[in-house]
């Protein structure tokens, strides 16, 4: 019996009662037929199983896929695998074998050129993590063709295979997992934003209301200004219209004075306050996020060779010792270690 009849015989059956029991009752009894339905049907096929049927069983799955609470927990075992490695064979077989990596050359300490380097190679706590890997996949850590990316062409330089992978303070979320692959997490951080000194701006608050923000196109940063213009939770008037391929753009924009404040990545707003004394934080960390390194979807020996390099580059203190050389500087302030300043664990799917 469908819910239709099933309706018209209640009504029926109702004509004589009038008043508002009635339609609670008649209400009531639909709404349990309804909840009920899917579990005493199957999808229309004869193997259904359980008392759901594989029409519950797939609507289940879809909803359990669909959940994403720790992306940066996704990434492959360095062990396992069948023992084929098809992508590192290409890439030892190139004629110029090189690894080709894809970072930022703006972000001061991360990725930068270094006018004082006469060698004009780019330096930085990730530029390190680079010559690891290139290291333990090739054996040597200067075989490396290093390709400058805005931070909007990271996912495309991927797709389109103009880089082996992408080095460049590139946060592990949701909605990235579903474009590239990541490594296991090397570095946390979170959104921070930086103000002039003088400004009355304090933090991620109602102190942003009217103000000109700036961030970097397909950066977290904005995609947190969007989503929360869109939630109604953005402070009021909060003008999130300057939108940058680089995020250094946005520090040259708030010196120019064509913004009031920017929101980037904690870990790169305090090498930019380093790098200019009229800018400083304004308030703590406002949301949790993990740099990883991004490569190409169904790479799997590349992204457990990159993980193994992880593990070992995090167990032999050679990740310390980047992070004390290019990031405790700017990053541990008033005698005191960040958030940052210790490695996150890895979980493997």
């Amino acid at each position: 019996m469908d819910a239709r009849r099933l309706a018209q015989r209640l009504r029926t059956g109702l004509r004589g009662w009038g008043g508002v029991g009635a339609m609670a009752a008649l209400c009531a009894l639909a709404l349990a037929f309804a909840l009920l339905l899917p579990l005493t049907q199957s999808s229309g096929t004869d193997d259904a199983a359980g008392s759901g049927g594989p029409g519950l069983a797939q609507g289940l799955q879809a909803r359990a896929a669909a959940k994403c609470d720790n992306p940066q927990d996704g990434s492959p075992s360095p062990s396992g695998g069948d023992g084929s490695t098809p992508v590192i064979d290409r890439i030892k077989a190139r004629k110029d074998r090189r690894l080709i990596v894809g970072i930022d050359t703006n972000s001061y300490r991360w990725g930068y050129l270094n006018p004082n380097n006469t060698s004009g190679a780019p330096e930085g706590f990730d530029i390190d993590l680079v010559h690891q890997i290139a290291k333990d996949i090739l054996g040597d850590p200067n075989a490396v063709s290093f390709k400058a990316i805005p931070t909007s062409r990271r996912i495309k330089a991927i797709q389109d295979d103009e880089v082996d992978m992408v080095v460049r303070t590139m946060t592990i979320n949701c909605d990235r997992i579903k474009q590239v692959a990541f490594s296991a997490p090397y570095f946390r951080t979170g959104q921070q934003v930086l103000a002039p000194r003088t400004s009355a701006i304090t933090g991620y608050n109602k102190t942003l209301s009217h103000k000109r923000i700036c961030s970097a196109d397909s950066s977290t940063a904005l995609e947190r200004l969007q989503g929360d213009k869109q939630k109604g939770t953005l402070p009021s008037g909060a003008d999130i219209g300057t939108v940058v391929p680089n995020q250094l753009d946005c520090l040259v924009k708030l010196q120019l004075g064509e913004v009031d404040a920017v929101v980037t990545d904690g870990a790169l707003a305090a090498s930019q306050a380093a790098q200019d004394p009229t800018v400083q934080l304004k308030g703590g960390l406002f949301t949790d996020e993990y740099y990883g390194v991004a490569m190409k979807l169904g790479s799997q020996d590349l992204i457990r060779q990159v993980n193994r390099t992880l593990q070992n580059y995090i167990k032999d203190g050679d990740w310390a010792a980047s992070y004390e050389k290019w990031l405790h500087p700017t990053m541990d302030q008033g005698g005191e270690k960040s958030a940052s300043a210790t490695p996150p664990e890895a979980h493997y799917k």
